[in-house]
Order: structure tokens, then C-alpha cells, then sequence
């Protein structure tokens, strides 16, 4: 295998890197808006047309990869916006769901263990505990306790992300563009019809939505997807995957003191402390998982 052309980590990955977690971070807002404003389907809907319409351009068949493709579609453009959207919906304090939604990376360690085989050690399996617990703490949290309903499914959607994670890793090579591009198409498709009818009235005053909602569903969609998801793809492609992995760590600091400071929710010493042994859990499993595929590619 060729090495992978590294470059000098200068100031350009470091506007790239920020665009990114800025992006991510502050995608959460814009997703509560959205839902609140329209609601959980429909806005999910809306997204995935946009997605779509963005990265058109870009669609096309990719000869082999259309099975993975497909079922990215079905997971990532439809069932975890789902189950985002009504979390979303049915919580008032967002930042402990983006607490709870660090739960990704290591779910996503535990299906890499149970289905590629992939081996791991004290190090991040202590990560993996630390996670779960300090989601444990928020639920435990007397201020949080409206919250778990929000808070179960943000795992759920965790889990599915990590599934979708797997998808991933098998189309490597397949531009970003052209695999969000299917993302939107059939996401798209498959929530146009659930949203129709779970929500008839929000599905048709669409027309009448003013540009400001219409602006929250964009940025989400612009910003998250096509943004984020495009700085992520340049940074691989110019340094170590444990290079980059790390950099993504800011991104639910951002979010947690963003939508606390938006929605005003406040941050109980509970919380507080759930989300720093989250944020310290997360950081080892990615630490090391980065670390770890880059002996491999070596």
C-alpha cells in the first residue's frame, strides 16, 4: 500500500479544523430549531431534500458500493434523523443530549470488536466504561429526569451511527459529496411518505414556513453535512488518521456550552461531571482507536 502523502499541519488545517467543530458543534442548535419550529419528520424531511439538492452534482452510481450506499441511505438519511428529531423533540435540555450522544465512538468500538474482529485492550475498554458511566450520572441527575426518554433515544441514534460508521469504512474512496448524495436521495424519499402522514398539518404549511426556519433546516444541512463532513474529508487526505481523529474532540465541548448558553438550560454539578467522564472516556477510545489504525496502516 502507498504511504499516505503527509503535509505539514499549518494554518489552513488549523481554519479547517475549526470550521469543522464549529459546524458540528453548533449543528445541535439549529437541529432543536428546526424540530421546535416545524416538526420532528418533517424537519427531518426538509433536511434530507436539502442534503440532497446540495450535493446533486455529485450523484451517480458507483459500481460495487451501491448495496452499502443504499443501506447508508436508509440508516444515516432516515432512521437516525428519526430518532434524532423526536429526541429532540420530546427534551428541553439538548446539552445532556449532546452529552449522551458521545456514546458513538464507543459503540462503534464494541461492533468493530463483535464483526470486523478488531482486538483491544485495557486502554480502551477502560474508555468505553468511563463513557457509559458518565451517561449513567445524567440519568441520576434530578434535573435531568424529564430528560431520559431523550436521553434513550439519543443512544439508540448513537448506535445507529455507529452501525452507519461500519458502512463507512467500506466505501473508502467514494467521494463525500457523492456518498451524502445518496444520503439525501433516500433519506429523502423514505421520510417524504412517514412524514406526510405522521404529520399532515406540518407537512403542508411547508409553503407557508418562513425563511428564518427554513434558514435553521440549512444550516444543519449545509453546514454539518457538506461542511463538516467536507473539512473532515480534506484533513484525512492531507494527515494521519491520528492526526485528525483527536481534533474532533472540541466539537461536544462546543456543543454542550452552546446550546446551554442558547436554550439557557442549566448546567447542574451533576451534569458537569457526567460530561467530563464522557468527554474523558470518548477522548481515550479515540485517542487510541486512532492510534490504533495507524499502526495498522503502517
Amino acid at each position: 500500500m502507498t504511504a499516505q502523502p503527509h503535509h505539514k499541519f499549518g494554518g489552513y488545517d488549523v481554519l479547517v479544523a475549526i470550521a469543522m467543530n464549529v459546524m458540528w458543534g453548533l449543528n445541535l442548535i439549529a437541529v432543536k430549531m428546526g424540530v421546535d419550529l416545524v416538526q420532528p419528520l418533517t424537519a427531518a424531511w426538509l433536511r434530507q431534500v436539502m442534503v440532497l439538492l446540495i450535493c446533486l452534482p455529485a450523484l451517480r452510481l458507483i459500481e460495487g458500493r451501491m448495496r452499502e450506499l443504499l443501506t447508508l441511505g436508509l440508516l444515516s438519511g432516515a432512521l437516525f434523523y428519526i430518532i434524532v428529531n423526536i429526541s429532540m423533540a420530546v427534551s428541553t435540555n439538548v446539552s445532556a443530549l449532546a452529552i449522551a450522544g458521545q456514546l458513538g465512538a464507543p459503540f462503534s468500538l464494541i461492533l468493530a470488536v463483535i464483526f470486523l474482529g478488531e482486538r483491544i485492550h485495557k486502554y480502551r475498554i477502560a474508555g468505553m466504561t468511563l463513557a457509559f458511566s458518565g451517561v449513567v450520572l445524567l440519568v441520576f441527575d434530578p434535573h435531568a429526569v424529564d430528560e431520559r426518554l431523550g436521553l434513550a433515544l439519543t443512544a439508540v441514534a448513537s448506535l445507529v451511527w455507529a452501525i452507519c460508521s461500519l458502512i463507512q469504512r467500506r466505501l473508502i474512496g467514494v467521494p463525500v459529496l457523492t456518498i451524502y448524495a445518496w444520503v439525501g436521495l433516500v433519506g429523502a424519499v423514505v421520510l417524504g411518505p412517514i412524514a406526510f402522514v405522521a404529520e399532515p398539518a406540518a407537512f403542508a404549511s411547508i409553503p407557508d414556513l418562513p425563511l428564518s426556519t427554513f434558514g435553521w433546516i440549512l444550516f444543519s444541512a449545509l453546514g454539518s453535512t457538506v461542511i463538516g463532513q467536507g473539512a473532515m474529508s480534506i484533513l484525512l487526505q492531507r494527515h494521519p488518521v491520528s492526526t485528525v481523529v483527536p481534533l474532533t474532540l472540541p466539537t461536544p465541548v462546543i456543543s454542550v456550552v452552546a446550546a446551554s448558553y442558547w436554550f439557557g438550560t442549566k448546567m447542574t454539578p451533576m451534569m458537569i461531571a457526567g460530561g467530563v467522564v464522557v468527554l474523558i472516556g470518548v477522548a481515550i477510545v479515540t485517542l487510541r482507536t486512532a492510534r490504533a489504525a495507524e499502526q495498522r496502516q503502517d
